[in-house]
């Protein structure tokens, strides 16, 4: 009976272990401001997201001076680990982007996506700003 009891401890521990480790701790916040160029042919671009908490949930708001767009909010806001997507479909717009972080993985240090708008794809890096630049 004890040799159960034993084992079954045993066994009840390693699983627990197991289990602890492969869960993925959760990526550090978006909250702030994101910036970077939107180049499409020979124009450019700045462009800014602006992440927010509301009602437990991102929001997002889309900044281009060059647009002649200052806080537009996005309809959809998805974070699913380290993937985002952002759309807003009055400017026929998509974001897809990953989530990138230093190497202890305490500080996300760029989102490295694709901007998509009337069927045109193209890459966008974005940088944490303390505020949009423009």
């Amino acid at each position: 009976m004890s040799k159960r009891l034993n084992f079954l401890l045993l066994s009840l521990a390693i699983v627990s272990n197991l289990a602890a480790s492969q869960e993925m701790p959760e990526h550090p916040s978006l909250v702030g401001s994101w910036e970077g160029p939107l180049v499409i042919g020979r124009d450019s671009t700045n462009l800014a997201f602006t992440f927010s908490i509301q009602e437990g949930e991102y929001a997002a708001a889309l900044i281009s001076g060059g647009m002649g767009i200052y806080g537009m909010p996005a309809d959809t806001v998805r974070v699913d680990g380290r993937n985002i997507t952002i759309r807003i479909p009055r400017l026929d717009l998509e974001f897809t982007g990953t989530i990138r972080l230093n190497e202890s993985g305490d500080e996300i240090i760029r989102i490295d996506g694709d901007w998509f708008q009337y069927s045109e794809m193209v890459p966008v890096v974005l940088l944490p700003v303390d505020q949009p630049t423009f």
